[in-house]
């Protein structure tokens, strides 16, 4: 029987120089088939990568260069919440070097691949979207920001899929609850130190907080909510599996109801003023 407490990796003091494995492929235990982890890089460290790994780099916050095939760009980012994603996508047997000229945290994330393909650095300029998901729907309720960075229409030889969500305090994300085949992981930061939220995973509720990671499995619906007060960020990264990638979810039958375009008709609304 499975315990819902494993698939709710926490860090609570955060991460330190270097990198740090949060999922591992080599592990004995591991079901995301992923190499996911945080990479903390001091002003002037530099970063190789040289792996037979499919592999996404994912700047959080900082001012970095990365130097790929002859080509270098320079990307900052000061603000997960308001800022859009700078991330480096390359296949396996590209050597990628990373440089921080300021104090820098980036996630990393890896898969099996064989696939040769273009190595594309992503910004605001030539990400997939970042959307406004839900806004006018249910009062608003589940109004988040959805940032795709890549997945099979832009990207379609990877094994990866790749972004991140905004979700507003008080608010609710990856509504209606919804589930995949594929395997995921969701990276959680907020506002403040403090903040937490809660994780669905199938029948069972997790409290998330500042540095927690969770392991999507097993077609679990995994609908998210942000507690009042407190602004949720989450980086989300998916699997494709072989012959069956991700293209879209699946929603929960009961509740496909709240993102049809009348749902507003059937929302209670109270008889007296608020």
């Amino acid at each position: 029987m499975r315990n819902a407490d494993e698939l709710i990796i926490k860090n609570q003091e955060g991460f330190p120089h270097g990198y740090t494995a949060i999922t591992s492929m080599t592990a004995a235990n591991d079901k995301t088939g992923l190499d996911f982890g945080i990479l903390k890089l001091t002003t002037g460290e530099s970063y190789d990568f040289s792996t037979e790994l499919e592999t996404a780099c994912l700047l959080m916050t900082g001012d970095v260069t990365f130097e790929y095939e002859g080509n270098s760009r320079h990307a900052m980012r000061s603000s997960i919440f308001d800022e859009d994603p700078v991330a480096i996508h390359f296949c396996k047997g590209t050597k990628v070097k990373v440089t921080a000229s300021a104090e820098s945290e980036l996630n990393v994330t890896s898969v099996v691949n064989d696939a040769v393909f273009e190595t594309v650095v992503f910004d605001s300029t030539n990400m997939l979207e970042s959307e406004r998901r839900g806004k006018g729907l249910l009062d608003d309720t589940s109004y988040r920001i959805v940032r795709t960075i890549f997945d099979i229409r832009n990207r379609p030889e990877a094994k990866l899929v790749l972004g991140e969500v905004i979700t507003f305090p008080g608010r609710w994300s990856s509504y209606p609850p919804h589930h995949h085949p594929q395997p995921e992981i969701y990276h959680y930061r907020f506002t403040e130190p403090q903040g937490y939220g809660y994780c669905q995973l199938g029948e069972d509720i997790k409290r998330v907080r500042m540095y927690d990671s969770s392991l999507i499995l097993d077609l679990d619906d995994h609908s998210q909510v942000a507690a009042p007060g407190y602004g949720m960020y989450y980086i989300w990264a998916i699997r494709h599996l072989d012959g069956n990638p991700y293209t879209v979810p699946e929603f929960t039958e009961d509740h496909k109801w709240t993102c049809a375009p009348d749902a507003n008709k059937r929302v209670w609304k109270p008889g007296f003023k608020l």
